[in-house]
């Protein structure tokens, strides 16, 4: 078998290549392509796989087969033997540059500065993680961030090296690998070396900027989300888009924005208190109206009311003030299905408010509880002139029909 020779592990910036088919294997209605040289990178060490196209045919996988060899899976179908031309989306590629180059920078800085040794890496659609072994404090991952554009906008060279495992031991990794044989490394110039496989910039600069996006404890460590070059810039647009409408809605400028936001939050705390005590005050007078309704059953005050709320907090309220009154037996129910209601007892009423639900949600159905002196349910069905009856019923106010 022939294994293929990888284009990007010289040269991360070779868009357009030439190939011979040495192997296709049909899946479906899909071919997974093997050629004798590539420069699309196959999914691998955190970063995703290059995309573009092989013959006229969009690639939209790339496959490392541990084999030696790199699959291109694509739609349509190819000749063994056949040369055929490839062609790597450029943005896609340059974007997982700026953001893997980006990565290598920002372990390193957490290296240097705070002992934090990158666990794993995920290079992912529109953000990037590194998982840290260890809890850093915003302020530690500020001054990391520093560091990072530091280096970044020094210009230092990339430099892609080749090394055998025997070799490798006497230099400086940032991480040991624990790959045999002959080792790529990538040496940020002065900052850091490290065992990589990936796609690079060739300058630091390159990256543009570094921006720690996030952070969470993770792990016992710390998960670090963040974004490199034109990715910060799409961030700071979208962020600043928004910014700019929040404050021209406030008409504020930007360093204005948290006091009027607090004080927002002030003006609406107080505002809700003032509706939550007219709500109150409004409650207590209906509440009145309707305990002036009243029907006389023996001893008792019967309030048996439908109301034009789907609120349950409205219903226990009302029911809540009639019965601090003694002798009142109140039982509200909502207007509009699924029909809510409560059953509320003053204390010297002797009738079991829960008991009376059970055996209404039962024949209804729905769902509820409560104590013997107040009870509440919800998703009642059936007709109201019904419910109603049934209710008088179980409270002995009529005969059962």
């Amino acid at each position: 078998m022939t294994v293929t020779e990888r284009l990007y592990y010289t040269s991360a910036t070779t868009i357009e290549f030439d190939a011979n088919v040495t192997e296709v294997d049909f899946n479906k209605d899909r071919s997974i392509v093997t050629l004798d040289r590539t420069a699309f990178y196959p999914t691998s060490g955190g970063q995703p796989h290059d995309t573009g196209m092989l013959e006229g045919e969009a690639v939209m996988d790339v496959i490392d087969l541990n084999n030696g060899t790199v699959g291109h899976v694509i739609n349509g179908a190819v000749t063994i033997g056949h040369k055929v031309h490839g062609r790597i989306d450029w943005a896609r590629r340059f974007d997982h540059m700026q953001q893997h180059t980006g990565q290598h920078i920002l372990s390193a800085a957490c290296d240097r500065l705070h002992n934090a040794r990158t666990v794993s890496f995920h290079l992912g659609r529109s953000v990037s993680t590194i998982d840290l072994d260890t809890e850093l404090s915003s302020s530690k991952l500020e001054a990391i961030e520093t560091e990072a554009n530091r280096i970044v906008w020094e210009n230092r060279p990339v430099v892609v090296r080749f090394a055998d495992s025997e070799g490798v031991s006497a230099l400086p990794l940032r991480k040991e690998s624990a790959r045999t044989g002959n080792l790529r490394l990538i040496d940020v110039d002065g900052f850091d070396l490290s065992a990589c496989g990936g796609t690079h910039v060739d300058h630091t600069g390159a990256v543009g900027i570094i921006a720690i996006k996030s952070c969470e404890r993770f792990k016992g460590g710390t998960r670090v989300t963040f974004l490199c070059g034109e990715r910060t810039l799409s961030e700071f647009r979208v962020q600043n888009r928004v910014l700019s409408r929040i404050v021209g809605h406030l008409s504020v400028i930007p360093g204005e924005l948290s006091d009027a936001i607090v004080r927002l939050q002030a003006e609406n705390k107080a505002s809700l208190r003032t509706i939550r005590e007219q709500r109150e005050r409004i409650s207590s007078y209906e509440a009145a109206a309707m305990a002036s309704t009243a029907e006389q059953v023996g001893q008792l005050s019967l309030v048996l009311k439908v109301v034009a709320t789907n609120e349950a907090a409205e219903l226990k309220g009302l029911a809540a003030e009639m019965v601090r009154k003694p002798g009142h037996l109140v039982v509200l129910l909502s207007e509009s299905a699924p029909i809510l209601i409560v059953i509320a007892c003053s204390k010297d009423v002797s009738i079991n408010a829960a008991d009376v639900l059970d055996r209404l949600t039962k024949r209804f159905g729905g769902h509820g509880g409560g104590r013997p002196a107040f009870a509440q349910g919800g998703g009642l069905s059936g007709k109201m002139s019904e419910l109603v009856k049934a209710v008088r019923c179980e409270l002995g106010v009529v005969s059962a029909e």
